[in-house]
């Protein structure tokens, strides 16, 4: 089976707020076996126009990807990210052979 991924770019605004976010979204990626493969390291975008900050997320399926964004838990963490940041995220499908 495939696996899911969320693929962000983000631009943070505060932080300090944000760090409250990667408290709270912890959780829920806990709870669906998220992995991060990107998160905030140094990027050289060759093109086009991206955030500053991009994330990479691997999750056991694409249904768990799904299903933790729309989770209850990860919605709470959103609610704390939204005043504080703005995100580009897409939920994919990972390719297998």
């Amino acid at each position: 089976m495939p696996k899911g991924y969320w693929i962000g770019h983000v631009t943070v605004d505060d932080p300090q707020g944000y760090e409250a976010y990667r408290a709270a979204n912890a959780e829920p990626f806990a709870k669906y076996g998220a992995r991060f493969l990107v998160r905030g390291a140094p990027q050289h975008q060759v093109e086009g126009a991206l955030r500053p900050r991009s994330v990479v997320i691997e999750f056991p399926s694409l249904q768990a990807a799904q299903d933790c964004y729309e989770s209850p838990e990860y919605q709470r963490a959103l609610a704390i990210r939204a005043p504080i940041s703005m995100a580009d995220i897409v939920i994919v499908e990972g390719y297998e052979e």
